[in-house]
């Protein structure tokens, strides 16, 4: 990306429909009915891209709705991880679920390390702290 978009350029897919892209390159306009039908677009062409929710965080912090870029990048961050690894760690977040910090901190240490998803172990680190000061770890269910 090498121009900065703002809200003016939202929704993408309306505005800036050239910068839409799947993830195997394809455009918007080579989504059609007629073409998958065809066998030409495959799932991957329909599933969104890193790229599109960094844009998405760009539009949102032009907004100036930096937590919603912020949700943007880590989502961005996400793309690439594993469904079952992404269910793995949302079930640990859920209040109860994790026994102590130290289970988060391993999961936030697997994202950084394995996926490279530095602003999502953050978030998960974060999370430790403050589930720690809370007292979110006593099992619940």
């Amino acid at each position: 990306m090498t121009e900065r978009l703002t809200a003016q350029d939202y929704p993408i897919a309306e505005k800036r429909p050239e910068l839409a892209r799947g993830r195997q390159g394809k455009g918007l306009d080579e989504i059609t009915l007629d073409a998958l039908g065809r066998g030409a677009v495959a799932l991957e062409d329909l599933t969104i891209t890193a790229d599109a929710l960094r844009r998405q965080a760009e539009i949102a912090r032009s907004a100036n709705r930096p937590t919603l870029a912020e949700n943007f990048e880590r989502a961005a961050e996400l793309v690439d991880v594993p469904q079952d690894v992404v269910m793995a760690v949302y079930e640990l977040l859920r209040p109860g679920r994790a026994k102590s910090a130290q289970d988060l901190v391993e999961a936030a240490a697997m994202l950084r390390e394995t996926y490279g998803a530095d602003r999502m172990a953050a978030f998960v680190e974060e999370a430790a702290d403050v589930y720690e000061r809370r007292g979110l770890f006593a099992f619940r269910f």
